[in-house]
């Protein structure tokens, strides 16, 4: 139904109907409407003040008859008054809130906010109070502000560590009939390090076999802490206990439990068990919370030893032996020992590995272990013999032990000394008395005594008695060989052998007799030599100076017979001579395939050269380039004359086809084309003769044309 609004009247509505009432303005006619008789304003439609709360009307009175204003236009306000029609929102809900266990009564966890869309002006539409319809006894919320707070103390996120709140926010301060709206907030309790690490025994037991590897993990222990995140790291250390230097633990950090490793080999008949006290703590403690007792627990740990079938134990790793070269097969070397660890006592054999003994220079005693040489020894051939000796048990032959035996082998004095080079010595025809042919040194495959070798180098007999050379000792185990009388000659003795002894200072000395070649060379006066009976001397390529001379005769001796073959070969098939007037044309007349640049080209050649033929001056240096160009002028002279005789060819000597106009001329251009429209048929050609004898074929051309069109 039209829900009145108020009456307009004016002064001029003297009620005799001669005046009626008009209204325009926001909502005229469609939400307002005007009784035109009486001024009463209706609304026809429902009014939301959340929408608009105003609205501007303007009402003007006008005869009826003319319809003309007889007074003039006003303004009026229409103001929608509010009513309680909207409820309270939560627009950032639901919520989410953490707050740490334990907190204190009365912490703030999260603040909430609702809006009303009345009128907060008028009346209490608008106004907002909170309440908590669920989360008690936990929580509270103030009922002005929207704080959520902590209501218990001690709150235990072990125990529960999720809550999930109401809150109601209600309008009309809370009283009846007042419209709510509710949100959600989820609460999360974070943890503090409020509990220790509890083991879940007070004592664990682990075995062990005596076998593991050092640094291997032989237990796993766990304390347990109800705390998360860091706050549940632990550390364990071990407090006492007997095997302290041979045990110790750390924590896994990704599991947080605690591993015990082994530092020491273990030994079952040694020590059979253990015991370690273990303590866990937290890494991070919260001083809040000390008084209510220790952070850390205690466990004991026995380890106990497990028999393990061990192989043969050798009383040392590694052994060291020494034998003399000179022994005899069958020697003793030395011996080794190995035994059984085991309770069980097992006897063992012993062997040699094969692939360490692959010339069986030695063999083993199975039962007692003593090693002896099974060939002889050479110690120029190998200083120190590396072999393996196995003991394997007789009642379990898996078990197997192994030691490595070193065995190094003494020098005795059992090689002569010889000449440490192949010297290639040579001397001069007239080399003089005293003077040095060569320096000798000597070598000695035997250990040197404590101050070195001392050799001593002597001539046999004979070599003494032919009395050329002798040998002279410089005390460094050198010996140097000397002329001892002059008069070589190459013809009659082009080679001398010298036989040379070198004995060593060994018990007992060892000798050898060495044969020293000396060459006799003839020399100029300088001492160069010339040459030699034994060798010739050879060019940088290896060939003999007399090898190159014969190579280079042959070779030059072949060219000549292939040079006089073909020239016979070709005056029998009658080959033509050419004459060398015509090389000499051939040799000038270039063909050349680029394409010239027309007459305006002046820097590729001269033409002047073929159009003033008869007025060239060569001027040249000697009679044979007057020549050669006196024959080219002519023959160009003669190509000229047949050209211009010959009516069937083109004179291409002067005809040029240009296909891009010049734009240097001093006349405009001579298209036909660009120069003449439809509307031009007539044409004049006499200024044609203007531009001179260049032009006599054009003008020529359409002057015959006079007074015709273009073609």
């Amino acid at each position: 139904e039209p829900l009145y609004v108020g009456k307009l009247h004016s002064d001029m509505d003297k009620g005799d109907g001669q005046v009626k009432y008009y209204l325009s303005g926001e909502g005229a006619s469609s939400i307002f409407n005007i009784d035109e008789d009486t001024g009463d304003i209706h609304a026809t439609k429902r009014l939301d003040r959340e929408r608009q709360a105003y609205y501007t009307l303007r009402a003007q009175v006008r005869n009826r008859k003319t319809n003309l204003p007889v007074e003039p236009e006003s303004q009026f306000i229409i103001k929608v008054q509010d009513i309680n029609d909207n409820a309270p929102r939560f627009l950032n809900g639901p919520y989410t809130a953490q707050v740490a266990e334990r907190s204190p009564v009365g912490t703030s966890v999260v603040t909430v906010e609702a809006t009303d869309a009345d009128d907060p002006t008028y009346g209490n539409s608008a106004r907002l109070v909170y309440s908590l319809l669920q989360g008690q006894p936990y929580f509270s919320v103030e009922p002005r502000t929207g704080v959520v707070r902590t209501a218990l103390a001690d709150m235990d996120r072990e125990i529960k560590d999720r809550y999930q709140l109401v809150v109601q926010a209600k309008d009309m301060m809370g009283q009846t009939g007042g419209l709510s709206g509710t949100t959600t907030i989820f609460v999360k309790l974070t943890d503090v390090n409020d509990n220790p690490p509890r083991f879940l025994r007070k004592s664990y037991q682990f075995t062990v076999p005596e076998s593991v590897l050092a640094s291997s993990v032989v237990a796993r222990i766990r304390a347990l802490d109800q705390d998360v995140g860091p706050n549940a790291e632990v550390d364990f250390r071990i407090l006492d206990g007997d095997g302290l230097g041979t045990f110790r633990v750390f924590t896994d950090l990704s599991s947080q439990e605690g591993l015990v490793t082994l530092q020491k080999t273990l030994d079952y008949e040694t020590k059979s068990s253990y015991i370690l006290n273990i303590e866990a703590s937290n890494r991070h403690v919260d001083t809040r919370f000390l008084l209510a007792g220790s952070f850390n627990d205690v466990t004991t740990v026995h380890l106990l030893v497990e028999d393990v079938d061990e192989p043969p134990v050798f009383s040392s790793s590694v052994s060291w032996m020494e034998i003399s070269e000179g022994a005899p097969v069958g020697s003793d070397v030395g011996s080794v020992s190995a035994h059984d660890p085991d309770m069980s006592n097992s006897p063992v054999r012993y062997s040699i590995e094969s692939r360490s003994n692959l010339e069986r220079f030695f063999s083993i005693d199975s039962l007692s272990g003593l090693i002896r040489t099974n060939r002889a020894l050479d110690r120029e051939g190998c200083v120190v013999h590396n072999i393996t000796v196995s003991a394997t048990e007789t009642m379990d032959l898996s078990q197997v032990g192994t030691v490595v035996v070193l065995i190094s082998v003494t020098d005795i004095n059992d090689n002569a000394p010889s000449l440490a080079l192949d010297y290639q010595t040579s001397v001069c025809e007239n080399a003089r008395p005293g003077q040095v042919v060569e320096t000798l040194s000597a070598v000695d495959p035997d250990e040197p005594e404590p101050g070195g070798h001392h050799f001593l180098f002597l001539l046999t007999a004979d070599a003494a008695a032919a009395n050329h050379f002798t040998l002279r000792d410089n005390n460094d185990n050198t010996a140097s060989v000397v002329m001892q009388r002059a008069g070589f000659l190459l013809r009659d003795k082009p080679v001398h052998f010298l036989s040379v002894v070198i004995s060593d200072g060994g018990r007992p000395s060892l000798s050898s007799t060495n044969t020293l070649t000396i060459t006799i060379c003839s020399c100029d006066l300088q001492g160069r030599r010339r040459r030699c009976s034994h060798r010739a001397t050879l060019d940088p390529d290896g060939l003999s100076a007399a090898s190159a001379v014969g190579i280079t005769c042959m070779l030059s001796v072949f060219g000549i017979v292939m040079v006089t073959t073909v020239t016979r070969w070709k005056r029998k098939r009658g080959v033509p001579q050419m004459m060398d007037e015509e090389r000499d044309v051939q040799e000038n007349i270039v063909h050349c395939d680029d394409e010239g640049g027309g007459e305006e080209d002046t820097e590729a050649f001269d033409m002047l050269t073929l159009r003033h033929l008869n007025q060239m001056n060569v001027i040249t240096s000697n009679d044979s380039r007057m020549n050669k160009n006196k024959l080219l002028q002519e023959f160009i002279r003669d190509r000229l004359l047949e050209a211009d005789h010959d009516l069937t060819a083109p004179p291409f000597d002067s005809l040029q086809t240009f296909t891009i106009e010049g734009g240097d001329s001093a006349a405009d251009s001579l298209s036909s084309l660009s120069s003449l429209t439809s509307l031009e048929s007539e044409q004049s050609y006499t200024f044609l003769r203007e531009w001179g004898s260049r032009f006599k074929k054009l003008t020529e051309l359409y002057e015959h044309r006079q007074g015709g069109g273009v073609a």
